[in-house]
């Protein structure tokens, strides 16, 4: 499992000219699934995303996470994460877990996440336009294996 945590000041995502999902503080992620992913993987990145020192304290240092400043987030499904540009110009994405299986973790994800904070999301294997408002920018990738 690979997410994109990008601290945001505000961010939506639209399908047919149609917003979804927004936030204003938090965090926007971009969530892909490979092949062999768990919900091991799931609980793992939860557990980073959201202890995840990326906000500002009173001294201005990156020290306090979404839980200290009640932010919330804009969870995104994005295959293409695990795109392989080894060969050739065109991306391959055979390790990247089919749809039917990618969705079950995504909404097992969006769940077990919303348990802690506030979470917004897209509309899985729709066509998806994301505005993101990057704070700083701060953008971290996070990887399970």
């Amino acid at each position: 499992m690979k997410v994109i945590v990008q601290r945001s000041l505000e961010s939506s995502v639209s399908v047919n000219n149609r917003v979804v999902g927004s936030i204003d503080k938090g965090l926007v992620i971009l969530v892909g699934f490979a092949n062999n992913d768990t919900s091991s993987d799931i609980d793992y990145i939860i557990k980073k995303v959201i202890n995840l020192r990326i906000f500002d304290d009173e001294c201005g240092i990156m020290n306090k996470s979404i839980l200290d400043v009640g932010g919330n987030i804009l969870s995104i499904s994005q295959f293409t994460l695990y795109a392989d540009t080894k060969k050739g110009n065109r991306p391959s994405y055979i390790n990247a877990m089919n749809g039917q299986n990618a969705i079950k973790l995504y909404d097992e994800f969006n769940e077990k996440l919303s348990k802690y904070v506030h979470v917004e999301k897209g509309i899985f294997g729709e066509d998806m336009k994301v505005s993101i408002t990057n704070d700083g920018p701060i953008t971290i990738i996070i990887e399970s294996r």
